[in-house]
């Protein structure tokens, strides 16, 4: 799957150390309860763990949500 996200309308940094054990379902509940943000909206989401060295991204594509893991290392 290639995604071209240069025209991606919001990217949001999410603050803080986020649980890096949260799927898909955890990280959209977050940005909707924590953040009162729609997860449906045409952004990119980044969380960080509390390792340094790992990070989440989440995105809807409009026919669902890409998590894109990374751990550098």
């Amino acid at each position: 799957m290639i995604q071209d996200y240069t025209n991606v309308q919001n990217i949001y940094i999410v603050c803080g150390k986020t649980d890096m054990r949260k799927g898909i379902d955890g990280l959209a509940t977050l940005i909707q309860d924590s953040f009162e943000l729609d997860s449906y909206i045409d952004s990119i989401f980044f969380f960080a763990g509390w390792k340094k060295d790992r990070y989440k991204c989440l995105y809807f594509d409009g026919d669902g949500f890409a998590m894109l893991y990374k751990r550098i290392g």
